[in-house]
């Protein structure tokens, strides 16, 4: 066996293979690297195919900018085993779809690794497992255990810890078939069912190991100044110097040559040239603060990505990676009582349950139907579950547009995805990943939200040349301006990477369309919030989007000798039945009013009607154009049916025998609260508005003027393809929006520039619209106009500060105004920070200062973490 081979086992679906006892922990078997077995007697001469084509994805380490992103992907392209490859700065996670029978998932994760972007996903321990016993089951040294692990299918890494523990790093959310050859492989490996448990890693990642160096440079930078004044000798101070400088820029240095080696040149190819450069020409201090900032500046760079990322947590957004599992899970017993095992007690738990007092975080993939689960009060909950202990408060904002926590109780059903307002609670799984409710949902907003303006792909493309111009236009701006000054080219490489530039746009557009989702509203990525900013002309729908579409009773019109509550008696017996709109309205009228409905029998509908029996008569509801033949209406119901049918009312008269008794009004512009208030908005906002209805001119216009809109601005009678014409009038002269209830509307939505459809997430068809507004309130509607203009607005700034920056910068080099290296690396890197954190006060969280002392104290807080490990390793 060669030193650089690679051990693994890959399992399949079709074949078993044999049962292999486990190695006891001996004395022999202490010590395997003594003498390691021939391969050709390996236990792993069972080689079973991994095979099929899995798309996963995780989360980064130190992912904050497009050209890292666009780094990545490019790099992920030479992989053979690599078919598609996203990988986003906004959300700071790569998405793959990885052949097993070509590759590993762990080796998609050395390449990201090696680019300084490590999976940021926690480690699990494998619970009972020794590395050593492992190693001589298989007859490999200890040192490559982890190389073992990493070859089986869903494993981005693994390591082995100097107290001989096995960690893991496993994929998270991976699909089924994915998790079933994952546990199938190690449970081969070793020689039993894997059992995982959550733990921390002892390893430095690579943003430690950068903020490690660059508190070693720190230390050492003012020594390097202290030898200077002194006059120690040149020698001296270059040693004590290049020690700060290795130890600082090591990590921007191997980060600068794995791009070159996969052909990529960015930010850390120029300052690493400019390090090097400066040592060269021998100035160290130059040298010392570049590595030092670089250090921390990207560290504050990517933490702050990191807040803006938090600060557009929720709204439907990702489940969570781990989940608190109770250790003594209840067990199905005799009628639904459930048995739970504890380790002292047994205990029956009935319809109100005692909270189980021990819990174990685990990883989600673990997590089965059955299992009982504890949530506190903000979490976001992990599963479908039914709650079998506590009570609390649900956020259902982003499903259900309502603003208000819905109170929860033992017995509520809470589904994957939303927050737990109140808690804590105990719930029982009912389904888990794929499987729940809300999992398409959840998977399309967050999709949605990395869907990038149009105008990142431009400076997407621009960058991609002037990065490269940069690193040559300096060597012929320094050849021909002063070639004496080596300096000048190093100054440019610095100053005109366009780090902030790349971000300028994909961080507000991702604040905004999560502040959006917070809101209740989805929107279907940055193009259409783009669009959105620009909408000078607004078209609503008016039934089921600015009114309720449900009708309501107007009034009761008797015939004479007539009583009031004999009539609705025998209307609420007639419609008893009946789930029609008309019916619904006459029985909340009764429910309201305290009417007992009259029982009447036979009853059936006949053509615009309902009819039936009572005592021994025939009585029956019908629509005033198709009363029975010889039906009688007396002057005062004559009358009012006249002038009710001229208002646009509907009408339904109760006759009994040849007699009309009476009729009833059904009033079917009960407008949505807010309507008015959204008429008005968009008048502020500058934006024309019009109706498009399929209702009667007139009472189109009744409402249209409820609401505050001038005459001739609602147009009524219109069929879905009028509407869709109409929208296409419109939209040769404005930009146009056009509302409705994503149904009856979906050609009229699709033709204009921004579609809206309004109603609830499970029913209206995405596919139609751009933007989701679930609820009641038609005002969202505004509050999205206003929202993606302040996008726009926050975009244009971040354009115009980051491409100032660097022209003032280059400007301020080629003039000679300042000659410090550190002057230019520290300006670059706190404009990055600075537009990140500018977009990200759009989700509306923290302002923009608290945003920035956060970052800044979780830099020290980071440091601390860091030497602590140093600290831990060097002592052990």
């Amino acid at each position: 066996m060669g030193e650089g081979d690679e051990v693994f086992i890959s399992i399949g679906s079709g074949a078993t293979p044999p049962d292999v006892p486990p190695v006891q922990a001996d004395a022999s078997a202490a010590a395997p690297e003594a003498s390691a077995p021939s391969m050709d007697i390996l236990d792993a001469e069972i080689v079973l195919d991994a095979s099929g084509t899995h798309s996963v994805s995780w989360p980064l380490v130190g992912m904050d900018c497009p050209d890292c992103a666009s780094k990545a992907t490019r790099a992920l392209g030479h992989l053979e085993q690599v078919s598609s490859t996203v990988v986003s700065p906004t959300s700071g996670e790569v998405k793959v779809d990885v052949d097993l029978s070509v590759g590993s998932v762990a080796e998609v994760a050395r390449v990201l690794r090696s680019l300084g972007h490590a999976p940021d996903v926690g480690h699990q321990v494998l619970k009972g497992v020794s590395a050593r016993e492992l190693a001589a089951r298989h007859g490999i040294p200890v040192a490559r255990v982890d190389r073992l692990l990493r070859r089986q299918p869903g494993v981005l890494d693994a390591e082995v810890t100097r107290d001989d523990r096995v960690l893991v790093q496993l994929v998270p959310e991976a699909p089924s078939g994915l998790v079933a050859d994952r546990d199938a492989a190690l449970n081969q490996v070793l020689g039993r069912p894997a059992v995982f448990g959550v733990t921390s890693s002892e390893r430095l990642r690579p943003d430690q190991r950068r903020l490690v160096g660059g508190t070693v440079a720190t230390l050492l930078l003012p020594v390097v100044l202290v030898l200077e004044a002194a006059g120690a000798g040149h020698v001296l101070v270059a040693l004590v110097s290049l020690l700060g400088v290795a130890a600082g820029g090591a990590e921007m240095v191997m980060e600068a040559v794995a791009g070159l080696r996969q052909r990529q040149v960015g930010f850390q190819v120029l300052t690493s040239l400019a390090v090097i450069g400066a040592a060269i020409l021998g100035m160290w201090e130059e040298a010392l603060i570049v590595v030092i900032l670089v250090a921390f500046t990207q560290h504050l760079e990517g933490d702050a990505l990191v807040r803006a990322r938090e600060a557009m947590q929720g709204g439907l957004d990702r489940l969570p990676r781990t989940a608190r599992r109770s250790t003594a899970p209840p067990k199905r017993i005799g009628n639904g009582i459930r048995l739970t095992l504890a380790s002292t007690s047994t205990s029956l738990l009935t319809h109100h349950e005692a909270p189980t007092s021990e819990w174990e975080e685990v990883p989600i993939d673990v997590v089965r139907v059955g299992d009982r689960l504890q949530i506190r009060s903000g979490e976001l909950i992990p599963t479908d579950g039914r709650i079998v202990s506590g009570r609390g408060s649900l956020d259902t904002a982003p499903l259900t547009g309502e603003s208000v926590p819905v109170d929860v109780d033992v017995g509520d059903e809470l589904s994957a995805g939303l927050v737990l307002h109140r808690g804590p609670v105990e719930v029982e799984v009912t389904a888990i990943g794929d499987d729940t409710r809300l999992a398409g949902l959840i998977e399309a907003v967050h999709t949605f939200r990395e869907e990038p303006p149009r105008l990142q792909g431009a400076i997407e493309r621009f960058t991609a040349i002037w990065v490269p111009l940069v690193l040559f236009g300096s060597v012929a701006i320094w050849w021909f301006v002063d070639r004496s000054d080596w300096k000048l080219m190093l100054l440019l490489w610095v100053v005109a990477c366009p780090c902030a530039l790349l971000l300028a746009a994909p961080v507000p557009h991702a604040a905004v369309l999560a502040r959006a989702a917070h809101l209740g509203a989805i929107v279907t990525g940055g193009h259409a919030m783009e669009r959105m900013a620009q909408v000078d002309h607004v078209l609503l729908d008016k039934t089921g989007t600015l009114t309720s579409g449900r009708p309501t009773v107007g009034e009761v019109v008797l015939g004479k000798g007539k009583r009031r509550d004999a009539v609705l008696r025998l209307v609420g017996g007639l419609e008893a039945g009946s789930s029609h709109p008309y019916a619904l309205a006459v029985q909340d009228l009764l429910a309201a009013e305290g009417v007992t409905p009259t029982a009447v029998t036979n009853l059936r509908d006949v053509n615009a009607g309902v009819v039936g029996r009572y005592r021994g008569d025939d009585v029956g509801l019908h629509r005033p154009d198709a009363l029975p033949d010889g039906v009688v209406l007396d002057d005062r119901l004559a009358e009012g049916l006249r002038q009710a049918t001229a208002s646009g009312h509907g009408v339904s008269v109760l006759c009994r025998g040849e007699e009309a008794h009476a009729f009833l009004t059904f009033i079917h512009d009960d407008g949505r609260e807010g309507a008015d208030g959204l008429v008005q908005a968009l008048y502020r906002q500058g934006v024309n508005v019009e109706i498009l209805s399929g209702d009667l001119q007139s009472a189109v216009d009744a409402f249209a003027l409820k609401v505050g809109m001038p005459n001739g601005a609602a147009h009524g009678g219109l069929s879905p393809e009028q509407k869709v014409r109409f929208v296409e009038e419109r939209g040769q002269t404005h930009v146009t929006m056009m509302v409705g209830d994503g149904f009856n509307d979906a050609g009229a939505l699709a033709k204009a520039d921004v579609g809206v459809a309004v109603g609830t997430g499970e029913q209206v068809n995405l596919d139609a619209a751009d933007v989701l507004i679930p609820g009641d309130d038609p005002r969202m509607v505004s509050t999205l106009v206003k929202m993606a203009r302040s996008a726009q607005r926050t975009l244009a700034f971040n354009l115009m500060f980051s491409i100032g920056i660097t022209v003032v910068l280059v400007f301020a080099v080629i003039n000679g105004w300042y000659d410090q290296l550190w002057v230019g690396v520290l300006v670059h890197e706190m404009s990055v920070i600075v537009v990140i954190l500018n977009g990200a006060r759009l989700a509306g969280a923290d302002g923009w200062l608290d945003l920035l002392r956060g970052t800044f104290r979780a830099l020290l807080d980071d440091v601390r973490v860091s030497l602590k490990l140093v600290a831990a390793r060097w002592t052990s």
